[in-house]
């Protein structure tokens, strides 16, 4: 059983962006596992296992533009239907 059903990646294009406070944010605020937050100070890119993506892009949203979004549902792709 998949403790979190969702796959999320994003991008976040922006201005003095802070992977570090970005990561702390996620270990506060958001339930999951698998976080990866890695760029610069203009470009993150975002991949997160969650039970609720809506929640990651509305904060990633405050953070500046976000684009190139990936929700995956691994639950059904681990049960061979399109995710």
């Amino acid at each position: 059983m998949i403790q979190y059903r969702y796959d999320t990646q994003l991008l976040i294009e922006g201005e003095d962006l802070d992977e570090n406070a970005i990561t702390e944010y996620f270990t506060n605020n958001f339930k999951g596992d698998c976080l990866l937050a890695v760029g610069d100070d203009e470009l993150i890119k975002i991949h997160y296992h969650t039970n609720e993506p809506w929640k990651v892009l509305e904060y990633c949203r405050t953070l500046g533009e976000i684009y190139d979004i990936v929700v995956e549902d691994m639950d059904r792709q681990s049960r061979g239907l399109k995710g």
